[in-house]
C-alpha cells in the first residue's frame, strides 16, 4: 500500500496537496478506488480511498485512522548548531528522523558559521523521512534560537552537553540511561565557547563525552540519537 502524509486527518474527506497528489496519481497510476495508508506526522495513521483522481488535488476518503503512541520509551531533544554546509545537518535531520527522534533546535553560538537555516527545507526533509521509513509522527523542529536564551527556558530531567574542552564529563550512554526526557547540546564545528559551557553548566547542564573521538557536528549530534535508541532499547 502507497504512504503519503497530509497533516490533518480529522475530517471523513481529505485532500493531498499537489506535489503528493502529482505523486500518486501522474506518477503512481493510483485510480478512484484504489487505498493508500496516509499519516497526519501527529501519531494518527488512516487507510483512505481515492474519490477523485485529479493530479492536482487528490480526494481521499478515510476509511480507518488509529492513533498510535510514541515507538520509544523516552523523549529525545538535540539542540544543535548547523553546520556551515548545510547538507551536512540536512543528512543528520534525516537519519535521525528515521532512528528516532522528537524534537530538534538549532542554536545560534559564538562560533556558529551559520546564522540562518531554512525551516521550510528541514521540515521537508523531516517528512521524506518519516514516510520513507513509514513512520507516523515526525519531529518537532525549532528555527535557530541564540544559545543564552535557549539554556535559559529548557526544560528536560536530564540536560546534557557535549564539548571538547577538558574535564570531568559523564559518558553519554551512562548518563542517559533510564531517563525518560533528554536534552543534548550539541556544538558548533569551532565548539561551545567557555563562556557559552559555563553559562550551561550554570544553568544545569552536565558535561558529556561522545567518546575518544572528536567528532565533526552532524556526526556528533546522530551518534547522541543512536546511543538513546540503544541503551534505553
Amino acid at each position: 500500500m502507497h504512504f503519503f502524509y497530509q497533516p490533518d486527518l480529522s475530517g471523513e474527506f481529505i485532500y493531498l496537496d499537489e506535489d503528493e497528489s502529482k505523486h500518486a496519481i501522474r506518477v503512481l497510476r493510483m485510480t478512484i478506488g484504489e487505498q493508500v495508508e496516509i499519516v497526519d506526522g501527529k501519531g494518527i495513521r488512516a487507510v483512505a480511498e481515492v474519490t477523485k483522481d485529479h493530479p492536482k488535488r487528490c480526494e481521499l476518503r478515510i476509511v480507518s485512522r488509529k492513533t498510535e503512541e510514541s515507538p520509544r520509551n523516552y523523549y529525545l531533544h538535540i539542540a544543535v548548531a548547523p553546520t556551515k554546509n548545510i547538507e551536512r545537518i540536512e543528512w543528520f535531520v534525516e537519519k535521525a528522523v528515521e532512528i528516532g527522534i522528537d524534537e530538534i533546535s538549532f542554536l545560534d553560538c559564538e562560533h556558529s558559521e551559520r546564522t540562518v537555516v531554512k525551516m521550510e527545507r528541514m521540515e521537508k526533509v523531516a517528512v521524506a523521512a518519516m514516510k520513507q521509513s513509514q513512520q507516523s509522527r515526525v519531529p518537532v523542529i525549532h528555527a535557530m534560537k541564540p544559545f543564552a536564551e535557549f539554556v535559559a527556558e529548557s526544560k528536560s530531567d536530564v540536560r546534557l552537553i557535549a564539548h571538547c574542552e577538558e574535564g570531568a564529563k559523564n559518558p553519554v550512554q551512562k548518563a542517559i540511561a533510564g531517563i525518560k526526557s533528554i536534552l543534548v547540546l550539541i556544538g558548533p564545528e569551532g565548539d561551545f565557547s567557555n563562556e557559552e559551557i559555563k553559562l550551561a553548566v550554570e544553568r544545569g547542564f552536565v558535561p558529556t563525552s561522545l567518546g575518544e573521538t572528536r567528532l565533526r557536528t552532524e556526526t556528533a549530534a546522530l551518534y547522541t540519537v543512536m546511543a538513546a535508541a540503544i541503551v534505553t532499547a
